[in-house]
């Protein structure tokens, strides 16, 4: 299910209208109890729609308070059907407490029909956020709920019956009943929130089509402030009338604060460093100075969000905002745009001092983050741009440098990088990419080449690489490293790495109904993939949709991917050996292994990365690192596979030293499905050609 939160502010805010809600609805039933005829009438239509009003304004403001990890909006006919329900129910009480005498049958009626009412529209208002799929409700607290609401409403109208008369302590015990029924009220409608429960996969259809969340929020302020004015009209004669004003300006001040701030870290919104942009633009062209903008975005942010969840996500997403805090001089203001994306506004003396800042926060926000029983390491790329020569508006500094800081992300991360006016062209070039590979995928554009994985040292073949290619209509083939940092970056890789895995799996049955059903194939899994939580079903169904067994299939995780988060990858790891799939070690000697975790990885392969083949040669150094891999491989009863054999020296010396699968270009290389027996007999000719030109030597 997806992982809710509250706004303790609003919560707290929403229990005020309540209280005010049931203070309103006191002094009205009072009033209609004291008047007769059209004068009656009038207060129980007004009564009606201030209780109302009241009541739908404290259910809105919960529901502002709450918010998951998605975007969310509200039906306009529902949303005012919900607010029709609760006037009509509050007309039926002020009509129930104004009569002469209530029995205790027209109480335990009235009590259930308003407690209907009040639930009818608490669930009316969560059908306006129409998600999909719908809200799963767990049916004791639904219940529990539903009887809160006819327990509050049964004492609420026999509070205000007793309270509706004037006298000397009325007053005291009116506030006093006010903040009984406010709580029962608020009671019923966090009990509804709480039986409600949003699947994983959830979106809001309101979200597009419906009411902004940011237009009911000024909604329910509105209609809130016209609460606390009855409220306040009715009380003038009260002596805490100045007590209710100060209470109204606090909710302001309260108001105006989220509006401006970031509801995580509370650190200013891109609304309120809009305002200090243009001020510092101001001064900074009145006095003649210069001020930098520091564009942050986290490496590596997406990868513990995917893994550990939201809320851990925001957890450290609270910790860097107190590090930029705790970094940043008392002058600066320091901003949160959204997602793991930070700006800061600084007003040097220098550009040099611009970059001692940047080089203090990628120092501070590149420390280890601890989580509980985890540790965390993230690092920041940062764009630096300085006004005015890197822009005079608020809009050119901050897209250059959202531009640098794009620079540092290519130059490796975790560093900064002032402006350049052709990191622009760079920047537009890779959103056109990124606009471009969106669609990819829709439009049929990608493919696999395969390449073969051969016995040592000539064959026979026993299975193939399967690499992923992007025939793009506007640029022609392009190769992986050019779109593959863009797809982990953003997020793409998922989706592309799940079609990735079904189209293999499509073409290798193919190739087992042709009578070659011993073939395996591999398919490389990359960072994001693998701390998905979505991969291991992913792989489950694609096998069971084409009928083949787990082992024919071989998922490559490089080194250093599975040495990232040793811990979690050994978890998903694990769950997919048990379904059957060979996991092969990718790239072995480039990363960072713990040979602890290593013995501990479910491998049954394990494969030399192509830099220690390349410049193999018998008495070399990388001789002897093949040498020790493959011993060490072998002591982990693991088959050992060298990828990039070019060579027949260096298929011959591979096989020496023991490597039990070659790949490389001598022996095959990628091609389309098609090409791949023609290949095969090609390769194989040439193999045989070059054997027979050397036998007069030997």
């Amino acid at each position: 299910m997806l992982p809710s939160s509250y706004n303790s502010i609003l919560v707290a805010f929403s229990l005020i209208v309540a209280i005010l809600a049931s203070y309103t609805a006191l002094n009205m039933a009072a009033r209609v109890s004291s008047t007769r005829g059209r004068a009656a009438l009038l207060w129980l239509v007004g009564g009606s729609f201030a209780m109302g009003l009241g009541i739908w304004s404290m259910h809105f403001v919960g529901m502002l308070a709450f918010s998951l990890p998605i975007p969310l909006g509200y039906d306009l006919g529902l949303t005012l059907l919900s607010l029709l329900i609760a006037i009509g129910s509050s007309a039926f009480a002020l009509w129930m407490v104004c009569q002469r005498d209530m029995p205790k049958m027209h109480l335990m009626l009235g009590a259930l029909l308003m407690g209907a009412g009040i639930a009818a529209m608490h669930y009316t208002g969560m059908a306006a956020m129409q998600m999909t799929p719908q809200v799963v409700y767990v049916p004791w607290i639904l219940v529990l709920s539903v009887v809160i609401a006819v327990v509050a409403s049964g004492a609420a109208l026999w509070i205000a019956f007793r309270l509706r008369g004037d006298s000397e302590h009325v007053f005291y015990a009116r506030i006093g009943a006010s903040l009984v029924m406010g709580c029962a009220i608020v009671g019923m409608h966090y009990t509804g929130m709480a039986a409600a429960q949003f699947p994983i996969d959830s979106f809001c259809g309101a979200a597009n089509s419906g009411i902004d969340a940011k237009w009911l929020a000024i909604v329910v302020i509105v209609v809130t402030f016209a609460v606390f004015a009855i409220a306040l009209i009715i009380s003038m004669l009260d002596a805490r009338t100045s007590i209710l004003a100060s209470s109204l300006d606090e909710a302001n001040s309260e108001l105006v604060q989220l509006a401006l701030h970031d509801n995580l870290t509370k650190l200013p919104n891109r609304i309120l460093l809009d305002d200090r942009l243009d001020q510092a633009i101001q001064k900074a062209t009145r006095d003649g100075r210069n001020f930098a903008v520091l564009f942050m975005d986290l490496d590596g942010f997406k990868a513990v969000n995917d893994i550990y969840g939201h809320h851990v996500g925001d957890k450290l997403l609270e910790e860097v905002a107190q590090r930029i805090l705790d970094t940043k001089r008392s002058e600066d203001t320091a901003a949160r745009l959204g997602g793991d994306e930070f700006v800061l506004l600084i007003d040097p003396g220098e550009p040099e001092d611009a970059a001692v800042l940047a080089q203090r926060l990628i120092e501070s926000l590149g420390k280890p983050y601890e989580m509980g029983r985890n540790t965390l390491h993230i690092s920041a790329s940062i764009g630096v741009a300085v006004y005015p020569g890197d822009g005079e508006t608020a809009h050119e500094l901050m897209v250059n440098a959202d531009a640098a800081m794009y620079h540092s992300k290519e130059a490796g991360r975790n560093c900064y990088s002032f402006f350049e006016s052709k990191m622009n062209a760079n920047a537009h070039e890779q959103l056109k990419l990124q606009q471009e590979l969106l669609g990819a995928l829709d439009r049929n554009e990608f493919i696999l080449h395969y390449q073969p994985k051969m016995i040592a040292p000539a064959g026979p073949m026993i299975g193939v690489e399967a690499l992923l290619r992007w025939q793009s209509p506007e640029r022609g083939m392009v190769p992986p490293d050019a779109f593959l940092p863009l797809a982990e970056r953003t997020g793409l890789i998922v989706s592309i790495g799940n079609w990735v895995i079904d189209e293999a799996c499509r073409q290798l049955k193919v190739w087992h109904q042709q009578g070659n059903a011993d073939w395996s194939i591999a398919v490389n899994l990359s960072t994001v993939q693998l701390g998905h939580p979505g991969l291991v079903d992913a792989v489950r169904s694609t096998l069971q949709k084409h009928d083949l067994p787990p082992s024919c299939l071989i998922l490559e995780v490089t080194e250093s991917t599975a040495m990232r988060d040793a811990e979690s990858s050994l978890v998903i790891l694990d769950e997919l050996t048990s379904l059957g799939v060979s996991i092969s070690i990718d790239d072995f000697g480039t990363g960072y292994s713990s040979l602890l975790y290593l013995k501990r990885l479910p491998a049954n392969e394990l494969k030399i990365d192509r830099g220690f083949v390349t410049e193999l040669a018998q008495g070399n150094d990388d001789a002897a690192i093949v040498s020790a891999i493959i011993a060490l491989g072998k002591t982990l009863g693991l088959k050992i596979v060298a990828e990039g054999v070019e060579t027949a020296e260096q298929q011959d010396l591979l096989t020496r030293l023991g490597c039990d699968t070659l790949q490389g270009f001598y022996l095959g290389r990628p091609v389309a499905p098609e090409l791949l027996f023609s290949s095969l007999a090609a390769a194989k000719a040439k193999l045989a050609a070059e054997a027979s030109a050397d036998e007069p030597s030997r």
